[in-house]
């Protein structure tokens, strides 16, 4: 067995409850949202487009989501890349990289199991909001940023 990793991998359950916390919370906040959470190979995992979510958001959270992958969140990737001109200028021409806020890595043990991308509401914020309110639901996923 020397030639196989075992890992952790966000489970359907999971993936849907936390869906639901962030619908949520958008509806509490009045705002609609798409919400992507991917499994830690960047596959969709669960899906939600509320009711007037844009659509050109549903791709910007799926891109959320999948540069969180690299585990961190999508605004602390922003802050890290800003610092250096060249990372600044080649970060963002590669396919389903996003650096603005909304992107949460999700984490078990200090492994990442899987990613959360929220966007379609009037502000950056909303959807951070929105997505603590679905990290919430696993126990060691402390969201910064």
């Amino acid at each position: 067995m020397a030639n196989v990793v075992k890992k952790l991998c966000i489970s359907f359950e999971l993936a849907q409850k936390m869906v639901n916390a962030a619908v949520a919370k958008a509806r509490e906040l009045g705002v609609s949202e798409n919400v992507t959470i991917l499994d830690d190979g960047g596959n969709l995992k669960a899906f939600s487009r509320m009711d007037g979510a844009p659509i050109p958001t549903i791709e910007m959270a799926q891109n959320k989501a999948y540069t969180a992958l690299l585990g961190v969140s999508t605004q602390d990737f922003f802050n890290f890349i800003q610092g250096d001109p060249s990372l600044l200028a080649g970060i963002p021409t590669l396919a389903r990289m996003a650096a603005w806020g909304g992107g949460f890595p999700i984490k078990v043990n200090g492994e990442v199991v899987g990613a959360i991308g929220i966007s379609g509401a009037p502000t950056v914020q909303n959807d951070v909001d929105c997505a603590k309110a679905a990290l919430a639901l696993v126990s060691d996923a402390v969201p910064v940023g």
